[in-house]
């Protein structure tokens, strides 16, 4: 090979690593072009947001530990973690599940509310109806739910307000609980006004009275709950508001216990009803 061939080649490699150098060289900037963009429009979106109030809904203290507490009905409670905080929370949150669901379907929202309100929520998720327990019909389902806030309620003296939130079928148990210890408080007082023996009340009846288990009452929210049942009001998306389906459901309703029945308005006595959902 002559001395000319390797000169051209050596000027042909030097020439491609050049090329190579160039074209690495637009590429760092092309990359550092494209990073200072996204860094301008961060800063421009932080700049037009920083004067929208943040309001206590939309906040969530990510440094706040949420602290799980099991209690003996297999439920438990979620609240903030101590984190050098002093606080005893005040607001009760209860939280039901739907059908054939359990308490671990709320763990994510209970942490959810905690890291929003640190200072003010104790969530409890309930468990007293849980799996095949959804079965058992929507009034007993509302008094075990009722004996389970309860005894919530006497393990912390220093509550004072109370919500429920429920999904599906959480929402009607609720719904029925509320009631039921609204009736007992109703009960209690009028014990009370009777000259009843002080020494036989619960440390849930020596609180000042409110409306709910003597907690005054303030949210009460359901999600996806068939307050009208789930027959002939659409409420079952499956069916596709199909009437003829709905009621071939509702002649299937049993495979679901009493709480089928009440759901597709179906627990009849002789033509009449004997539970009612309104």
């Amino acid at each position: 090979m002559g001395s000319m061939e390797m000169e051209n080649m050596r000027a042909e490699t030097v020439g491609e690593e050049k090329v190579d150098q160039e074209k690495q060289m637009g590429l760092e900037e092309n990359n550092l072009s494209n990073q200072s963009i996204k860094n301008e429009e961060i800063r421009k979106q932080k700049k037009r947001y920083r004067f929208i109030p943040r309001f206590g809904c939309m906040r969530l203290d990510d440094g706040v530990p949420a602290a799980e507490q099991p209690d003996a009905a297999g439920g438990f409670d979620v609240a903030a973690g101590c984190n050098g905080r002093n606080h005893l929370p005040t607001h009760l949150v209860v939280m039901v599940n739907g059908i054939i669901g359990s308490a671990q379907n709320w763990r994510y929202a209970a942490k959810q509310f905690v890291k929003a309100y640190p200072d003010d929520v104790l969530v409890h998720c309930s468990e007293s109806n849980s799996s095949m327990l959804t079965f058992d019909g929507v009034d007993v389902m509302g008094r075990r739910l009722a004996d389970e806030v309860i005894s919530v309620v006497n393990s912390h003296p220093n509550l004072q307000k109370i919500s429920f939130v429920g999904h599906s079928l959480g929402g009607l148990i609720a719904r029925y609980a509320i009631a039921e210890l609204h009736r007992r408080d109703l009960m209690t007082k009028s014990g009370e006004e009777n000259g009843e023996d002080e020494s036989h009340k619960s440390s849930l009846e020596e609180k000042p009275k409110g409306n709910i288990a003597g907690l005054e009452p303030v949210n009460f929210i359901t999600c996806a709950t068939p307050h009208l049942g789930s027959r002939g009001h659409k409420q079952v998306p499956v069916f596709c508001g199909f009437y003829s389906m709905e009621k071939v459901a509702s002649r299937a309703s049993w495979l679901l216990g009493r709480t089928g029945r009440h759901l597709f308005l179906s627990d009849c006595d002789e033509g009449k009803p004997l539970f009612c959902l309104g």
